[in-house]
């Protein structure tokens, strides 16, 4: 592959368009913000402001949008990516959403001999400045083993979840825990403040006990902005296979009373 298509330069894409640029490839970038244009460019894309050019130039093709209904409307669109795709062009999506979306999107490029996967991303927007996001892949074995190199100049871990949809499910269960620890870790801190402990130390301990967890060392660095999206989905994935999630069905009411507040009252929100 020489030619890499992204679509959404945001906080998780725009990172991306350097370590791909930095790896060799040639990356075409599409970004409806045109006011992020000299930051692509700066970093190595090339602004691409037609979807359909895009798809038809590229031989795998990133998709870092924020929400389900917009990796549709990208992929089943008139003159969207399934329609001007080149046969054989991977088309990865990295945005979070729901696994019965990608089956159906999946379905649809097999139709039209494109390769549809999902390729959800954690570790956050540090790890996707730094390159070492890791990268959840579900689809079949040979085209993820295409893909793989392309995943690797920004993550630094690949793991082939399984097939498609699979990556999503592992992204839920990711960002399940992730703000079950981060309420966790509000409410000890709370209790810890209100008797007069030295939080910062109390902070440094946990992180070398049992109580250890990734929402901790990255605390106050965090935005709860997506958790209400994230347990949404999490709760519909659970519905649909006859799962009962009561602790994640509290965590995400507890999640609904957190973001609206400034979640840094204090540096530790309590």
């Amino acid at each position: 592959m020489k030619t890499i298509g992204l679509i959404g330069a945001g906080r998780m894409g725009m990172p991306i368009i350097g370590h791909l640029h930095r790896a060799g490839y040639q990356v075409l970038v599409c970004e409806r913000d045109a006011g992020r244009r000299a930051e692509v460019e700066k970093r190595g894309g090339e602004w691409c402001s037609d979807v359909a050019l895009l798809g038809a130039q590229s031989q795998a093709i990133l998709i870092c949008v924020g929400y389900d209904s917009e990796v549709r409307e990208l992929l089943n669109a008139a003159g969207g990516l399934l329609e001007t795709a080149q046969r054989g062009t991977i088309i990865a999506v990295l945005s979070t959403c729901h696994p019965a979306t990608m089956e159906e999107l999946a379905t649809a490029g097999d139709t039209r001999g494109i390769h549809v996967v999902d390729s959800t991303v954690c570790r956050g927007g540090r790890a996707a400045d730094d390159g070492t996001l890791l990268s959840f892949v579900g689809g079949d074995a040979a085209v993820v083993e295409r893909l793989t190199p392309v995943l690797k100049s920004y993550s630094s871990d690949v793991v082939h979840s399984g097939g498609i949809g699979t990556a999503q499910v592992s992204k839920a269960a990711n960002n399940l825990i992730l703000w079950a620890c981060l309420v966790a870790n509000h409410e000890g801190l709370a209790l810890a403040k209100r008797y007069n402990v030295n939080i910062d130390a109390l902070r440094a301990a946990l992180m070398t006990s049992s109580a250890v967890n990734g929402a901790l060392e990255n605390w106050g660095k965090q935005s709860m902005a997506w958790a209400d999206d994230d347990m949404e989905i999490v709760a519909d994935m659970a519905e649909k296979c006859g799962l009962k999630l009561p602790q994640s069905e509290l965590v995400h009411e507890i999640c609904r009373e957190l973001k609206p507040r400034r979640y840094e009252l204090d540096k530790y929100g309590v």
